[in-house]
């Protein structure tokens, strides 16, 4: 079993900026793939940044330039660097990670960006 908690989210103005942890219940060496997606109000869940046990990363095409997703493999941690926030990037965002062949999801936290 692996618990994701997300904080960091919270109310800004657009231009500014936000980082997003991830916390996981153990070490994350033993889990691969990680992932940012984010659910707006009315519209489907969406991925945002992905990062693989190796490191690499993706972004959407909405985001990128602007967020910078990684893991601290120390401190058992995900990030989402969120700079030059947009008011379309006001929505839930959730962490998840796969171990063992099953993909395991965060609560989500609120990020709401104001024009």
């Amino acid at each position: 079993q692996v618990q994701l908690v997300e904080s960091g989210g919270g109310l800004v103005q657009a231009g500014g900026s936000l980082r997003l942890s991830c916390a996981t219940s153990g070490s994350i060496f033993s889990i691969g793939a990680m992932a940012w997606h984010r659910q707006a109000p009315g519209k489907q869940r969406e991925p945002v940044a992905g990062i693989t046990s190796g490191g690499s990363t993706n972004y959407a095409d909405s985001v990128k330039g602007r967020f910078t997703i990684s893991r601290d493999n120390a401190k058992n941690t995900l990030y989402l660097q969120m700079n030059s926030l947009k008011p379309e990037d006001t929505a839930v965002y959730y962490c998840n990670a796969l171990h063992s062949r099953s993909l395991y999801w965060g609560q989500g936290t609120q990020v709401t960006v104001s024009s």
